[in-house]
């Protein structure tokens, strides 16, 4: 996620991290070439009697204009949600080790075991939504005995919400928990599995293919033509022009590709990093132990991962 500090807005005209103009460069780039090419072929294909008019470009812009405000409406509700998510998810952790160390006060070695598979969950989680390996991570916060049964999971995630709540049973089957405080951890227990599932279902559940890809090929057919629609009223400025309404088309198709998947490591993702580093300083807070781990920040491109 790009984190940046007030600018003046002239100064963010300028601004070149952050955008996705380093990535639709190229585009551009052919963009221009067909634009010279139109005003290289203008008074040959002019002869020849081709001519595009503005009046069909001007209807398909405005049909291009209305899908792609809907596709990145689609793609910013899938990144809404997922910050929801991440959000309940710092929420829970902090609520849950609370409730333990309020029923539990004389045992800071049991808030320590907890607070640990708290974290162990957060780490999993954001290493599975990003394809890594989990594996120094979990080594970091759990013990060997709980590190193998993840080792050869499926899904150490919903491994580490079990052993949580094997963790409760045991608790009160020991007689230390009433069945009205079990139910209530049982409940903030809940909620992680409920957000893992949610995370998971926007990871793999891409917008429908077909609809993506009809609007992508619109775009760049229409790119691509532009340049010879407007050579015969603007000449030698049709370069400029056809880049400048080309920009506005192509980038906000390929933010609508970055936004769709939230949780990578793309500049205007989510920031799963810090917000994991927030988590593991809480927690580690609330129990009293240091050093706690440093904060994580913007890097000099002004991207927080």
């Amino acid at each position: 996620m790009i984190v940046r500090p007030h600018q003046h807005w002239f100064r963010r005209l300028f601004d070149w991290h952050g955008s996705v103009l380093s990535e639709i460069l190229f585009r551009l780039s052919l963009n221009l070439g067909m634009s010279i090419i139109a005003i290289v072929c203008f008074q040959w294909y002019e002869e020849l009697g081709v001519k595009l008019t503005l009046a069909p470009f001007s209807l398909l812009g405005v049909a291009i204009a209305i899908f792609l405000g809907f596709r990145n409406s689609v793609s910013y509700a899938r990144f809404t949600e997922a910050r929801v998510m991440w959000g309940t998810l710092l929420i829970v952790n902090r609520s849950l080790l609370r409730q333990v160390k309020s029923i539990f006060p004389q045992r800071p070695d049991l808030a320590r075991e907890f607070a640990a598979l708290l974290m162990a969950f957060t780490y999993s989680l954001k290493h599975h939504l990003r394809g890594t390996s989990m594996r120094e991570d979990l080594a970091r916060l759990l013990p060997g005995h709980n590190l193998s049964k993840l080792e050869n999971s499926a899904s150490p995630c919903n491994q580490i919400v079990l052993l949580i709540g094997e963790l409760l049973g045991e608790k009160r089957q020991a007689g230390e928990v009433s069945d009205i405080l079990f139910h209530s951890i049982d409940e903030n227990i809940n909620k992680l599995a409920a957000v893992q599932a949610g995370c998971e279902r926007i990871s793999n559940t891409p917008i429908p293919f077909a609809y993506s890809l009809i609007v992508h090929r619109t775009v760049y057919l229409f790119c691509t033509l532009l340049p010879f629609a407007l050579v015969p009223d603007l000449h030698y400025m049709t370069p400029l022009v056809s880049v400048f309404i080309s920009y506005t088309f192509i980038s906000l198709d390929a933010l609508a590709e970055e936004l769709e998947d939230p949780f990578g490591t793309a500049p205007n993702d989510l920031p799963l990093n810090a917000i994991c580093n927030a988590i593991e300083i809480n927690l580690r807070e609330m129990n009293n132990e240091s050093p706690l781990p440093q904060k994580l920040l913007p890097d000099k491109q002004f991207q927080l991962k």
